[in-house]
């Protein structure tokens, strides 16, 4: 059944860090780290919405100007989501230039930038192009649960993981795949029209059964209308398949506690995306450095029961050897290695 979400390494060698997630039928994307934007076309670039960066070491955060640049006079919004003291990251950033012009563009940029702490608070600030990218609209609010981001389709989740620094480890969670039912609209004797996204979008955002829909359409015999409750039309025109979930992991110890913080965020997930920065062999170097070995990635693979595995953030100590890291790690999650 057709998903939401079309994710792909930003790039392709797999070297460098970043995910981007195309939204299906929305002309929408969303990124994980801010890291090699150039490798994606402008085009790319315009339909991002949200940001999430896992945290703002160079490789993870320095394609923030690059997207900026991009995003001026065409963009009018960006959500970005970061750790603690991410917002006054989103400010010096902004602050390393001179905006004498920018207010005078004619499609204005707002950035919200978010930040959660290990605490469980969250911190929000707003940058506009109109004000030369003065920080305004500064609240702190307190939110138990993990989410970062929900709207009707989807939404976003993080836990914190160790990487001798708080880094961050995202969900991306379809919360449903539906499927017109073509074939049964002429059961009903109706036609396809704007009340089928209506439906859709009641169906996802968990709408009560008797809430109405009122379905327009027109055949060779002029217009018509008729009233339906949600709960009377999604059985008959709507399929509906569990959403896919989708992990990005990157930048952390392998550690017990670790696992344990991706056990509860990525369990049964789909697909994981995540770090197999160096081989099996230099173990004790990637303790050193705080970072997973492929068998270490492919054993956490496993440990969350993930559906299929995307190894990623190779060192370039690897070049032309990066089978090898794959094969490592894809082992260790099939259980060959045990």
């Amino acid at each position: 059944m057709h998903s939401l979400l079309k994710p792909r390494l930003i790039d392709a060698s797999r070297r460098e860090p970043g995910l981007v997630v195309d939204l299906a039928d929305e002309r929408r994307a969303l990124l994980f780290d801010l890291a090699e934007l150039t490798l994606l076309a402008p085009k790319v670039l315009l339909r991002v919405s949200h940001g999430f960066v896992t945290h703002t070491h160079m490789d993870h955060f320095a394609g923030f100007d690059h997207l900026l640049a991009v995003a001026l006079g065409r963009m009018q919004r960006l959500v970005l989501w970061g750790g603690p003291g991410f917002v006054d990251q989103v400010e010096h950033k902004l602050r390393a230039y001179t905006w004498n012009v920018v207010h005078r563009y004619e499609v204005v940029l707002v950035i919200e930038a978010n930040e959660l702490r290990p605490d469980g608070s969250r911190h929000r600030a707003h940058f506009s192009s109109r004000t030369g990218f003065e920080r305004e609209g500064d609240g702190t609010w307190h939110d138990a649960s993990d989410v970062l981001h929900d709207e009707a389709t989807f939404r976003v989740r993080a836990r914190f993981v160790d990487h001798e620094m708080p880094v961050l480890a995202f969900a991306l969670e379809e919360k449903a795949r539906l499927r017109i039912a073509g074939n049964r609209l002429a059961g009903i004797g109706v036609t396809s029209g704007a009340w089928l996204r209506e439906l859709k979008e009641a169906v996802l955002g968990g709408a009560p059964g008797d809430r109405p829909i009122m379905v327009r359409w027109r055949d060779r015999d002029g217009e018509h209308e008729r009233l339906h409750t949600v709960a009377e039309l999604s059985p008959l025109v709507l399929d509906t398949a569990p959403g896919r979930r989708i992990g990005y992991v990157t930048d952390l110890r392998y550690t017990e506690a670790n696992i344990e913080q991706l056990e509860q965020l990525l369990a049964d997930v789909d697909l994981l995306h995540i770090e197999s920065m160096f081989l099996d062999e230099d173990r004790d170097h990637a303790l050193r450095k705080n970072h997973l070995t492929a068998v270490q990635s492919g054993t956490i693979a496993r440990r969350v029961r993930a559906g299929a595995l995307v190894p990623f953030h190779f060192s370039p100590r690897y070049e032309g050897r990066t089978g090898e890291l794959i094969a490592q790690a894809e082992a260790a999650w099939r259980g060959d290695l045990a």
